[in-house]
């Protein structure tokens, strides 16, 4: 398995690489949709629907979400310095939020999230600020392709500390009701390899010295969300009876399962960015 896993990540990885760094953003924004499209698709498995339209017409509302958002926040976008776009990112904070009860009360409150209706806006909360908080952080300026490549990685880089650092140490167990394998001593591992790579990326980003206290606590909060959004996937998974959201990425299951955390963590980065005052290098 592991060996199918870098053999995709070695693929698909510097294809990511390029398309943030190459392509202006109109052109990512559709890339970026394809992805969250078929994350929409995938989201249908967790509400458990089987016929065939319903599916299509749940995606197609999606599609349309991401259309409605282009079509307003367009001009926002262009202007780089303008920051109306930050709105809805702000809104999905109070569901990740939410979220985290749910995943540390799972599966006592399973009853308060699992019908449909409310699955259905759960997916629109989770898919459509993600889009929006990548577009627009890489809209948001000249380094915004590397803020946007910054995110990306040290999401990477604290989920291969986790993975390894768990394999190695891992003894308690951090939400055995959601997610079995993964432990403190994991997470612990992510928080030390992160906190490096965010002074490294301090130093890249040519941040001033006092502002590197504030990069790196707003790195390790979006990695401790990233972590989140990865528990909350697994929770809808295991509610779902399924152990992947799909079987498009050889080794990593779905879209879904590759973007779990970057569901949480994008939102997170961006408005941390504004609201930490970091926005002299981001969102201005």
């Amino acid at each position: 398995m592991l060996k199918q896993r870098l053999m995709t990540a070695a693929v698909l990885v510097p294809l990511v690489v390029w398309g943030i760094l190459r392509l202006p953003t109109p052109y990512l924004s559709l890339v970026l949709a394809l992805f969250i499209v078929q994350g929409a698709w995938e989201w249908t498995g967790f509400m458990q629907l089987k016929v065939v339209w319903q599916r299509l017409l749940y995606v197609a509302v999606v599609i349309l979400g991401l259309a409605c958002i282009w079509f307003f926040q367009q001009d926002s976008f262009l202007a780089g310095a303008d920051t109306d776009w930050l709105a809805l990112p702000i809104l999905s904070l109070f569901w990740w939020l939410l979220a985290t009860v749910w995943v540390l009360s799972y599966p006592r409150t399973v009853q308060r999230w699992s019908s449909r209706a409310v699955l259905v806006l759960i997916g629109l909360l989770v898919l459509l600020p993600t889009w929006l908080a990548v577009v627009g952080l890489h809209a948001s300026g000249e380094q915004g392709p590397l803020l946007v490549m910054y995110l990306l990685s040290l999401i990477w880089v604290a989920d291969s500390g986790a993975y390894f650092g768990g394999r190695a140490w891992g003894k308690r167990k951090l939400a055995p009701a959601v997610s079995p394998g993964k432990t403190w001593e994991g997470v612990g591992s992510a928080m030390a390899i992160s906190t490096l790579y965010a002074i490294v990326a301090a130093q890249v980003l040519e941040l001033p010295g006092n502002l590197w206290p504030v990069f790196v606590v707003l790195s390790l909060v979006t990695v401790i969300f990233s972590v989140l959004g990865d528990l909350t996937e697994s929770m809808f998974k295991r509610h779902a009876g399924v152990k992947d959201s799909g079987t498009l990425l050889p080794g990593h299951g779905g879209v879904l399962d590759r973007i779990d955390s970057v569901t949480a963590a994008a939102p997170v980065f961006v408005v941390g960015l504004w609201l930490t005052g970091l926005t002299g290098t981001s969102v201005t």
